[in-house]
């Protein structure tokens, strides 16, 4: 039997090479996480699967803690619930001695849930019902307050607490990188934050406590961060000053970038991107440079995706291969944007569960959804995938199963492997009734014939 044409295709490869998308940072192969092949993940928990790693979220917070510690000696941290707050990832951290730094009611609650004291939690965000005001204040937790409406509100929430309660802001300032984050908290630059300040000294409810910041998300220059401790500390001497309050603690957040690889960087994540230890320098270098020894506050970090991202992996299957009209190779994978969100803005690090020889040549893979832009990897430089193989997405640990949306398919399950090698589910993967069970169809919609 004469066999069916099939139309070559010739299509320039330039993978490898700098040009606008950045260097190919996906090439590689991997059989095993920590030892546990990746078949038994896909076997025991389904396709597609979170991974994470006890092990390794262990000793990057004792890693960056120990630095900080020995850096500055009121050193403080505090776990970023938005980053990851699967239960699991938070009660190690709290093990290891962290507080819960929350950004709202819903998270506030999970902390305490898990037996977080409410005097161990930091109270952020820009939203933060007075219902949930009450409980913080009344739990003791350290509230920081993000605008003007916030503080009437809290105001009436220490009225109906029936004391007065303690309080710090959150400020924003230029510190050199934009876009500003000017959106949260009250403007160093045009006396805003100095006014809210003022606002508070007035109140016959509210005491000034602290001042947060947070500069803003996957920052790579440390030096934004000196600026912020340079003009966060000017302001506390201002306030110190002019209303005898006394700042206890500065909060200078998170934003500190992990081995992800930013869509339009030209050099792979091990050289762009500055080790933790620069930023923790410039933090508390310039905190020493600035303050007396009978000056120094508790100094809080809320550092989570450098804590937490390389210990995540993301394991999906390739169902389907296809050619696209420009002969570009592309993949049908069972993990997509609904799981992925973070992938708008970084190009994962791609290895497959085998060696497999051919011609490796740019690719794309594509999610499961019924949508044009379910787009995991706009490029993956690949040797010819059979259906069936398995895709290792990395780094997965920060931002993806908070973010993540019941969008088309469920949710998969999240596995950990503890430190003795054991590997655990600590979250199954959604079935209907997890969907449907808030629910209510009314009677008269019940019935119906087709």
């Amino acid at each position: 039997m004469k066999k069916e044409y099939i139309k070559p295709y010739i299509k320039r490869q330039s993978a490898g090479v700098m040009n606008k998308f950045g260097v190919t940072y996906n090439k590689g192969h991997r059989e095993d996480i920590e030892g546990i092949p990746i078949g038994r993940f896909t076997d025991e928990f389904g396709s597609p699967v979170f991974v994470l790693s006890e092990k390794v979220i262990r000793e990057r917070y004792r890693k960056i803690y120990s630095y900080f510690s020995s850096k500055y000696p009121k050193a403080k941290m505090s776990w970023s619930y938005k980053t990851n707050y699967l239960g699991a990832v938070c009660s190690i951290l709290h093990q290891e001695g962290e507080t819960a730094e929350v950004v709202s009611d819903f998270e506030y609650e999970k902390a305490r849930s898990l037996g977080v004291p409410g005097n161990r939690i930091i109270y952020n965000g820009p939203y933060k019902p007075l219902d949930s005001l009450v409980t913080a204040f009344t739990d003791g937790a350290m509230v920081n307050l993000d605008n003007f409406d916030e503080i009437i509100k809290a105001e009436e929430a220490a009225k109906k607490v029936g004391k007065k309660v303690s309080v710090g802001i959150r400020v924003n300032m230029d510190t050199g990188v934009y876009p500003q984050w000017s959106r949260f908290g009250f403007p160093i630059e045009n006396n805003g934050a100095f006014n809210a300040v003022k606002r508070i000294s007035h109140s016959e409810h509210l005491h000034l406590e602290g001042i947060h910041c947070h500069i803003g998300t996957f920052m790579m220059d440390p030096n934004a961060y000196k600026e912020a401790v340079k003009k966060v500390v000017q302001l506390m001497r201002k306030i110190e000053h002019e209303f005898e309050i006394t700042i206890s603690y500065l909060d200078f957040g998170g934003g500190f970038p992990s081995n992800n690889k930013l869509k339009g960087t030209y050099l792979p994540p091990e050289v762009a991107v500055q080790p933790v230890e620069n930023f923790i320098d410039a933090v508390a270098d310039t905190l020493l440079d600035e303050l007396a020894p009978d000056e120094y506050p508790d100094v809080y970090l809320e550092t989570g995706r450098a804590i937490v991202d390389e210990a995540g992996w993301l394991i999906s299957t390739v169902d389907a291969v296809k050619r696209l009209p420009d002969g570009t190779k592309s993949y049908i994978i069972d993990a997509g944007v609904n799981l992925l969100y973070t992938s708008a803005w970084y190009n994962y690090k791609v290895e497959i569960d085998r060696e497999l020889h051919g011609a490796y040549e740019n690719s794309i893979l594509y999610g499961p959804l019924c949508m044009n832009i379910d787009v995991v990897a706009e490029s993956a430089f690949l040797p010819p995938l059979p259906k069936g193989t398995r895709i290792i997405l990395s780094p997965m640990g920060a931002y993806n199963v908070t973010q993540w949306m019941q969008f088309i398919r469920y949710r998969p399950a999240v596995a950990m492997i503890m430190e003795d090698g054991k590997l655990e589910q600590i979250r199954r993967a959604e079935k209907l009734e997890d969907i449907t069970g808030p629910e209510f169809v009314p009677d008269k919609l019940r019935k119906f014939n087709l």
